[in-house]
């Protein structure tokens, strides 16, 4: 009888039940080399073109000019000091606009009567341009530190909110009646099914936050700025040096990639749980 069984109940391959290969984590310890390779591509016919004489350094300064400029700054300290005083305000602003779009994307997710009263003005806010709120923010503010940081926090709040928001109402519903059918409460409810899956698209809110508070920098330290990048790259527009301009640009860029990368690792730790598509 149980070699009877033995011959007629199959084996399982263990391959059977294997996550396909599309949905496993690759390998990247070489993958983060390949992202280089167009950017030196770029450098490389950048700095040919400017020694050809294709481009003029009046229009587009040089690589090497760049680096020049960038080794003056940093040997009479004015880049370490301008870096040290933006790099506050962001995290400033950053810390102001994530608790408060944390706050209001719970509310309005949670909430149809908090959503009818927060989200419209939201809404109609989040067009308005940046230029636009500096004379009130001048006059509401002063022309301190405070209409800079809150700049900074008001670009913050938009991209996390709405992602935020759309995260928690995107939980589909069949997963909510299971979690009710095993008695889960509405406040286990909401901490072991509704905000772990809303986190993937919160992150990704917090990833286009952290670009936004870099543009609204570059916006903000237009106010009476007496220090900061934006001073740096304003006083070398008023004096032609299109080197150090573009290096207080490439900064820039060089720090929202920075926080890009921040918030890629943390989702990497955070979202261990979900096996995803990586490309072929």
């Amino acid at each position: 009888m149980t070699a009877l069984l033995t011959k007629t109940v199959p084996e399982v391959d263990a391959t059977d039940n294997a996550v396909p290969e599309q949905l496993k984590r690759p390998r990247r310890s070489w993958k983060p080399l390949l992202r280089l390779i167009s950017p030196l591509v770029l450098l490389v016919l950048w700095q040919v073109a400017s020694s050809a004489g294709v481009v003029s350094d009046k229009t587009l300064a040089s690589p090497a000019q760049v680096v020049s400029a960038a080794t003056e700054l940093w040997s009479d300290g004015s880049l370490q000091d301008a870096l040290a005083v933006s790099v506050q305000r962001v995290l400033l602003g950053v810390v102001l606009g994530v608790a408060v779009a944390v706050l209001l994307g719970v509310l309005a997710g949670f909430s149809r009567i908090v959503e009818l009263a927060i989200d419209p003005p939201i809404q109609m806010l989040r067009t308005v341009p940046f230029l636009g709120l500096i004379p009130l923010f001048i006059v509401w503010f002063g022309i301190g530190e405070q209409p800079k940081v809150f700049l900074v926090a008001l670009g913050v709040m938009f991209p996390l909110y709405l992602n935020l928001f759309a995260g928690i109402r995107s939980i589909d519903g069949k997963l909510i009646e299971a979690a009710e059918t095993l008695g889960l409460g509405r406040f286990q409810l909401a901490i072991h099914v509704i905000l772990p899956g809303a986190l993937p698209q919160a992150l990704t809110g917090l990833r286009l936050s952290l670009g936004v508070a870099w543009l609204a920098l570059i916006v903000a330290e237009q106010i009476n700025a007496d220090a900061g990048l934006g001073y740096l790259v304003n006083n070398a527009r008023i004096y032609f040096r299109i080197d150090i301009v573009i290096f207080g640009l490439l900064v820039y860029a060089f720090l929202g990639l920075a926080t890009d990368a921040l918030v890629r690792a943390l989702e990497g730790r955070l979202l261990t749980w979900r096996k995803t598509y990586q490309g072929a």
